[in-house]
């Protein structure tokens, strides 16, 4: 998988207002991974989505990697249904985390 070039300013950060993390690349919107948050206030992530002119660089990876370890510092409970998250969750330890598994995984 090709890496981010070594030069890249590459930053992730929740945008509660929009429901969903970013990933920007030298301060341009590259992606984003959304979550909801349900009635007992665990956050549901359904979609995971890097822009066409940035695939091939693992920035979904890097996107979901500060992502979990957001959510585990904020010692929430996360509900991976998006494909890519639970692939995240199902090969990296992220300490902290509490992760619900669903039985029916549900992406958007």
């Amino acid at each position: 998988m090709p890496m981010p070039d070594a030069d890249d300013d590459l930053t992730v950060t929740r945008n509660d207002a929009a429901g969903r993390y970013e990933i920007h690349v030298n301060h341009v919107l590259a992606g984003y991974t959304k979550f909801r948050v349900d009635p007992k206030g665990r956050l549901i992530f359904p979609h995971t989505e890097v822009d066409p002119a940035f695939r091939g660089r693992g920035l979904a990876q890097t996107l979901v990697a500060g992502a979990m370890a957001d959510v585990a510092r904020r010692g929430e409970t996360v509900i991976p249904h998006c494909p890519v998250v639970a692939g995240y969750l199902r090969k990296n330890e992220v300490p902290g985390l509490d992760i619900l598994w669903p039985v029916h995984p549900n992406p958007e």
